[in-house]
C-alpha cells in the first residue's frame, strides 16, 4: 500500500504488536475488563465484540455459549503483564487469552500504540 502523500508504504512491520483475543462471558464483564486493561495501561485499545456464539469442549461435554469477545491492541513488552492481570480479573477458570503477531500496522496506528503505554 502507498501512501499519496509522501510515496512511502503507510504501512510498517508489526513485530513490536499484539493483539490479544479474550472471550467472556457477556457486555459487563467485557466492559470491565476493557476498562481496566486501558486504564493499567497494558493495552492501548480494547474493542468488545458482541454476539459470538462459542462451542467447546469442558470437564467431558460439548458446551455452547454466547460471549463477548475482547481485541485488545497491545505491545510484546505488555504481554505477560496482560496474561497476568486478564487471570487475576477474569471469571473463567481458564480464560481464553490468545496473543497474535502483528504483521504489518499503519504507521501513525503504531506510533500511537507505542505511545499510549
Amino acid at each position: 500500500m502507498v501512501d499519496a502523500q509522501d510515496g512511502e508504504s503507510a504501512l510498517v512491520a508489526g513485530d513490536e504488536f499484539r493483539l490479544v483475543i479474550v472471550s467472556t462471558p457477556d457486555a459487563e464483564c467485557a466492559g470491565r475488563l476493557a476498562h481496566g486493561l486501558v486504564q493499567e495501561r497494558l493495552a492501548a485499545c480494547v474493542s468488545q465484540v458482541p454476539g459470538v456464539q462459542s462451542t467447546y469442549r469442558w470437564q467431558g461435554a460439548i458446551e455452547s455459549s454466547s460471549e463477548v469477545l475482547l481485541l485488545a491492541k497491545t505491545t510484546a513488552a505488555k504481554l505477560p503483564s496482560l496474561g497476568d492481570w486478564i487471570r487475576k480479573h477474569h471469571p473463567y477458570e481458564v480464560p481464553e487469552i490468545i496473543g497474535l503477531q502483528l504483521a504489518e500496522v499503519e504507521r501513525a496506528y503504531g506510533a500511537w500504540l507505542s505511545n499510549s503505554g
